[in-house]
């Protein structure tokens, strides 16, 4: 397996629920992260809050100093923020966990992305980083819920570049109880951010934190 222990994470959209929830997990596995945050301000309050090591910037310094960057930003920011932080992003494995998605009166509902999806997008606007995309299926509330000493999950890793894939999925691992697994291609991102959506329905319906486990494996 893939050794990540002395890497650093920088976590775009760190001061978020996903974000901050994956930062403190990773920080509590022994990793160096570092929040990432429009206002540096903000990114160390949040940092402060979390502890565990962790340490606050604004979001072009930490993409310049990570080695690995998860974006957990919403949506709509997504890629003015990527066009941004080319620069910093280049050579870098990237981790897009974002979900387009959409609310009405009949529940979530995925958002079309002209690219295919979120993570097709990060790929056209770095064409110099190594995109990947993972969890999208992991509950925010057990993240940063610590009386949970292992999150029961599988989160499926998708790229073209297989060692990137590799890095992602030995981060997964060193959360206890979540496991990576290979999702395929970046091209079929689409249908795992979508899935996002049924698994809010699920929540919603069942009063439950979902998230997903892949048998045979």
């Amino acid at each position: 397996m893939t050794d990540v222990t002395g890497l650093t994470v920088g976590v775009l959209g760190g001061t978020g629920p996903q974000g901050k929830g994956l930062a403190l997990r990773w920080a509590r596995a022994g990793i160096k992260v570092i929040i990432g945050s429009r206002s540096s301000q903000r990114a160390e309050a949040t940092a402060a809050e979390l502890g565990e090591g962790t340490t606050g910037a604004d979001n072009p310094t930490t993409a310049a100093a990570a080695d690995v960057v998860l974006v957990a930003v919403p949506w709509e920011g997504h890629g003015d923020l990527l066009t941004s932080l080319r620069d910093q992003l280049r050579g870098k494995i990237v981790i897009d966990c974002v979900n387009p998605l959409g609310f009405d009166k009949q529940g979530p509902f995925a958002l079309p992305v002209e690219e295919g999806s979120a993570a097709q997008q990060a790929e056209k606007l770095l064409p110099e980083s190594r995109v990947t995309a993972a969890f999208h299926h992991v509950s925010a509330v057990h993240l940063v819920d610590l009386s949970i000493a292992e999150l029961n999950t599988d989160v499926l890793v998708l790229g073209d570049d297989r060692d990137a894939t590799d890095v992602v999925r030995a981060l997964a691992d060193a959360v206890p109880g979540m496991r990576g697994v290979y999702g395929g291609r970046l091209r079929n991102a689409h249908q795992v951010e979508a899935f996002t959506a049924n698994l809010i329905a699920i929540n919603r319906r069942y009063k439950a934190h979902a998230g997903i486990r892949i048998t045979d494996v």
